[in-house]
């Protein structure tokens, strides 16, 4: 009888020379590949391996420039405000930068929404 483990079985091996579990769950990614086109039908077992290790690198880079802003601001946790300031910052980012700027807005707004005006300048607003 087998028993439960955290790892399914799938290997990582011809990616990165590690054998062990994936950062991200290699269905999910699968998925959301097959969402990504009416002309994706088919795809192979290597190619959710292939993008996991892509994912994980993305985080780990982007998660290293936002580090370094929540350094500069002298803090020790990470905000997302950080991740949006290393995504506007960062050219090879620039796929994002409406996405983080659409969140930024909408968080300035909600903030508005919810905290009542302190001086005649805000209730101008």
């Amino acid at each position: 009888m087998r028993q439960a483990g955290t790892y399914s079985g799938i290997l990582s091996g011809g990616i990165s020379g590690k054998i062990g579990p994936h950062s991200f769950p290699l269905a999910r990614i699968k998925k959301i590949m097959k969402k990504s086109g009416d002309d994706v039908k088919m795809i192979s077992g290597e190619a959710p391996i292939v993008l996991s290790k892509a994912c994980e690198l993305f985080v780990e880079e982007i998660t290293r420039r936002a580090w370094m802003t929540t350094m500069q601001g002298k803090r020790r946790t990470l905000h997302k405000e950080d991740v949006a300031s290393a995504v506007i910052a960062t050219d090879v980012f620039d796929f994002l930068v409406n996405l983080v700027s659409d969140h930024q807005h909408s968080d300035e707004h909600d903030q508005e929404k919810t905290t009542p005006p302190s001086t005649i300048m805000d209730l101008e607003r």
